[in-house]
């Protein structure tokens, strides 16, 4: 089965697509595919039964067996003849890179997606799609980090560490109890949307404390009922 994880990237891959928008094209919760692939456990039969159906252009065969080509054959077919007009994974890159191999960066690109978009992440069935993709990163330094997302930084609550228009990578947290405090988060609230801020243990049980750089906004406590997800910020990239 752990074979067929591998079969899946490629399908995601050759698709343009994240794992999270193949999880949620084929009705599944997040993380299905993802913790799978990363841990090489197995799948249920009903997702792959899923993707079948929602890929029909891919070969049955080679998904389950890795025998024979990806794509059926009248697929492959079509896809020759509008070869030209159908833009390349190297298109994709920005201009800089396209001298380079174009596989090898599709691997590590990643997106820069507004605040809007953004801002759902800490629900189940997020996924960033295309349209949501306002440019891609190539960053080697963050490749092991597992960075999820990127946005651009707004106001000056955060200044002298990030101005606005800075971006910041973000790493979604699964689990509350992994929160590395006083280390800058991404916080999505149901009343405020998108914070960025140093968080600390609130005053009570039920609340987490958000901590700005700059000292003309005092801390304040967000209670854990109106966060709907948290995502760690692992490093930014900022013009002087």
């Amino acid at each position: 089965m752990c074979k067929i994880l591998s079969r899946i990237e490629e399908l995601s891959k050759q698709e343009g697509i994240t794992i999270g928008a193949l999880e949620k094209k084929i009705g599944a919760s997040k993380g299905v595919l993802s913790r799978a692939i990363a841990k090489g456990t197995d799948i249920q039969a009903k997702w792959i039964e899923s993707l079948v159906e929602n890929y029909p252009m891919y070969s049955t065969e080679w998904l389950l067996t890795g025998n024979g080509p990806m794509l059926k054959a009248a697929t492959q077919e079509s896809q020759v003849t509008a070869q030209l007009s159908t833009p390349t994974a190297k298109d994709r890159i920005p201009e800089a890179f396209r001298c380079l191999d174009a596989l090898h960066f599709t691997h590590e690109l990643i997106p820069l997606v507004s605040q809007k978009a953004a801002a759902g992440f800490g629900n189940a069935d997020f996924a960033i799609t295309k349209s949501d993709v306002k440019e891609y990163y190539v960053i080697p330094k963050w490749r092991r980090q597992h960075v999820d997302f990127m946005i651009e930084v707004t106001g000056d609550s955060m200044q002298p560490k990030y101005n606005a228009g800075d971006v910041v990578g973000c790493t979604i947290i699964h689990n509350s109890g992994f929160i590395q405090w006083n280390r800058p988060h991404v916080i999505a609230t149901r009343e405020q949307g998108l914070l960025i801020k140093r968080l600390m243990p609130g005053t009570t049980a039920n609340s987490l404390s958000a901590v700005s750089e700059n000292i003309q906004y005092p801390p304040f406590d967000i209670p854990k009922d109106e966060i709907t997800g948290i995502a760690l910020v692992i490093g930014h990239v900022n013009l002087e």
